[in-house]
């Protein structure tokens, strides 16, 4: 796919979540309004949107059902964005600056903050147990699914063992298993719910794309720790240099600038090959497992 085709898709794809949020959260009229207002603030109008996309992307391989397909892609942005706020937060990652603006707790103050992500990871899951037309045991899988990423054995467990290993060194086994939790596991979610909104994607392609989406989900973490060291504070819209600052280990610090960038460029491409036998109803997938490693944010 042409470059400039795959951003005129993100684009679309990227209002498309936009619109597909807006609706899923409750108005900041609605009471409590104070509650309401910081759950739009922190979820509305910023981020690549990259778990969405992929939900989208995968949802591209079979006859997907489109409401299943929305409910997914706002649910594991509302799961993103809680983990955000929330890793923001002074007892975690202690930062002031997220998508280019104040964080929930600096706009908002902890509490407020710690129940705007409390509300969002709830709002995920009845999202997801909406009714569509897929058969009920497909649907339970795609709650389960997100479940399972979300919790002790997904995302919080890899926040959990990043937080316990500030100031200590860590091979690259011990390393990729931290960030297959912290955040691969999200992202292997999101492209499993796009592929299970399709009712004829059976298992062995189920299996595929967890391949897929396990090699990107590692890129994606090695070039976030390569932005960390060569993007300013602007570009990111985060803190830079903020991972070396708190001493954490990262694959830069582990395998050293240019090794890292080739690391995660060959992920990519294992990544890419995994998509073969979808061809060309896998291209936005692959193009935007190269996003990955292009992206300067």
């Amino acid at each position: 796919m042409k470059p400039n085709n795959l951003h005129s898709w993100q684009t679309r794809a990227q209002a498309q979540t936009e619109l597909v949020l807006s609706r899923a959260l409750p108005p900041e009229t609605q009471s409590p309004e104070g509650l309401h207002e910081a759950m739009r603030y922190v979820t509305l109008g910023g981020g690549k949107r990259l778990r969405p996309l992929l939900v989208l992307a995968a949802s591209e391989l079979g006859a997907a059902d489109e409401a299943a397909v929305a409910q997914a892609m706002a649910a594991v942005e509302c799961i993103h964005v809680y983990s955000l706020v929330h890793d923001d937060m002074p007892a975690m990652d202690n930062d002031s600056l997220r998508r280019g603006k104040p964080t929930c707790h600096v706009q908002y103050g902890e509490a407020a903050a710690l129940l705007a992500g409390d509300a969002l990871q709830t709002l995920a899951f009845e999202l997801l147990s909406r009714p569509t037309s897929l058969p009920g045991a497909r649907q339970l899988r795609m709650l389960s699914t997100l479940a399972q990423a979300s919790g002790s054995l997904g995302m919080a467990g890899g926040q959990a063992i990043d937080l316990a290993n500030v100031g200590k060194a860590m091979n690259q086994a011990a390393l990729e298993q931290m960030h297959s939790l912290k955040t691969g596991a999200l992202i292997r979610a999101a492209v499993a719910l796009g592929a299970l909104s399709c009712p004829d994607v059976d298992d062995e392609g189920l299996a595929r794309l967890d391949d897929y989406a396990r090699k990107i989900g590692l890129a994606f973490q090695v070039i976030d720790d390569v932005l960390d060291c060569e993007a300013d504070t602007a570009t990111l819209g985060k803190t830079a240099g903020k991972d070396a600052d708190a001493d954490k280990p990262t694959y830069v610090k582990l395998m050293g600038l240019p090794q890292a960038r080739a690391y995660a460029e060959a992920l990519v491409a294992e990544a890419v090959a995994a998509l073969a036998p979808f061809g060309e109803k896998a291209a936005h997938l692959r193009s935007l497992a190269e996003f990955i490693t292009e992206r300067k944010h």
